[in-house]
C-alpha cells in the first residue's frame, strides 16, 4: 500500500481530498443550515452550461463554469429577493439554462470532446499542483472569512430575521457565502464529478448531526469525515480501478449508514 504513495499523481489526490474535505466541511455546513442544498444542486448543473461553452471556445472550461456559476447564484438571489419569484422555481430556471446550454455547445463542438467525462464523473487522479494551489489559496481566504466572521455567519445560517435585528449586513454575509459556494462547486467538480458533486458537500454534515449540536462541532466533524471517507474512496478505487468520485461518495453514504444504526441502537449523544 505504502508504493503507491511514491507517485506524485496519488500525493496530489491526497492533498486534493484534504482541501476538499476542509472546504467542504465550512462550504457543507452553512448550505444543510441554511437549506440550500438545491441551490447549490442548481450552481453544480448551471455550470455545465459554462464547460459547454469553454470547450466550444477553446478556452479554460472551468475559468468559463466558474463565471456561469457564480452569475446563475447570484441571479438566482436576485429573481428571488426582488422580483418575487420562489426560490425553487428561480433555481430550476438556471438548472435548465446552463445544462441546455452546455448539451447545445457540446455538441456543436467539432471533433472529440477531451476531459469532458472528467467533469461530469470527476478524476481526482488528474489533478495537478497548479489546481492543488488555487484550491489552497481559495480554501485559506475561505477560512480567514469564516474566522473573522464567523459569528456573523451563524446568525444568518439559523436565522436570518435575528440578523436583521442585530443590523447585521445580511444580504452581503449571504452574497458572499453564495460567492465561495459556486467557487467551491467549480473547484471541486474535477475532483467527483457534476453527477456527485452535491453529496460530497451534504453527506458529512448529515453524519456530523447525528452526534453534534453546535455549528463549530459540525463543522470540524464534518471535515474529520470527509477526509477519513475521501481516503478511504480514494484506496480503494485505485486498487479495484474504479471512479475515485464515487468511491468516495460510496464511503460516505456507507459511513452514514453505519452511523443511523447506532444512533438507533444507542441514545444520541450530542458534541459540545
Amino acid at each position: 500500500m505504502l508504493e503507491i504513495l511514491r507517485y506524485s499523481f496519488f500525493q496530489n489526490a491526497l492533498w486534493a481530498v484534504l482541501l476538499i474535505s476542509l472546504a467542504g466541511a465550512v462550504i457543507g455546513t452553512y448550505v444543510v443550515t441554511r437549506r440550500l442544498v438545491f441551490i447549490t444542486g442548481g450552481i453544480t448543473h448551471a455550470s455545465f452550461g459554462g464547460l459547454g461553452l469553454g470547450f466550444f471556445l477553446s478556452l479554460s472550461p472551468v475559468a468559463i463554469a466558474l463565471i456561469f456559476a457564480v452569475l446563475s447564484a447570484l441571479g438566482v438571489e436576485w429573481m428571488s429577493r426582488k422580483n418575487s419569484v420562489r426560490e425553487d422555481s428561480a433555481i430550476a430556471v438556471f438548472w435548465a439554462l446552463g445544462m441546455a446550454v452546455g448539451i447545445i455547445f457540446i455538441f456543436l463542438t467539432p471533433g472529440y470532446t477531451p476531459g469532458l467525462s472528467e467533469f461530469l464523473f470527476g478524476n481526482i487522479l488528474t489533478v495537478t499542483h497548479t489546481d492543488l494551489l488555487i484550491f489552497a489559496l481559495y480554501t485559506s481566504i475561505l477560512f480567514l472569512f469564516f474566522i473573522l466572521f464567523y459569528r456573523q455567519i451563524i446568525y444568518i445560517a439559523f436565522d436570518r430575521d435575528f440578523a436583521y435585528t442585530r443590523r447585521l449586513p445580511v444580504r452581503f454575509f449571504e452574497y458572499g457565502m453564495i460567492f465561495f459556494i459556486s467557487i467551491c462547486v467549480v473547484l471541486s467538480i474535477r475532483l467527483v464529478g457534476i453527477m456527485l458533486l452535491l453529496s460530497l458537500l451534504t453527506m458529512p454534515q448529515l453524519i456530523a448531526d447525528l452526534f453534534c449540536s453546535r455549528y463549530k462541532s459540525i463543522v470540524i466533524f464534518s471535515a474529520v469525515i470527509g477526509i477519513i471517507c475521501g481516503l478511504a474512496g480514494l484506496f480503494v478505487s485505485y486498487y479495484i480501478n474504479v471512479p475515485a468520485g464515487a468511491c468516495i461518495v460510496f464511503a460516505l453514504v456507507v459511513f452514514y449508514g453505519l452511523a443511523r444504526a447506532i444512533a438507533r441502537i444507542k441514545q444520541p449523544y450530542m458534541v459540545e
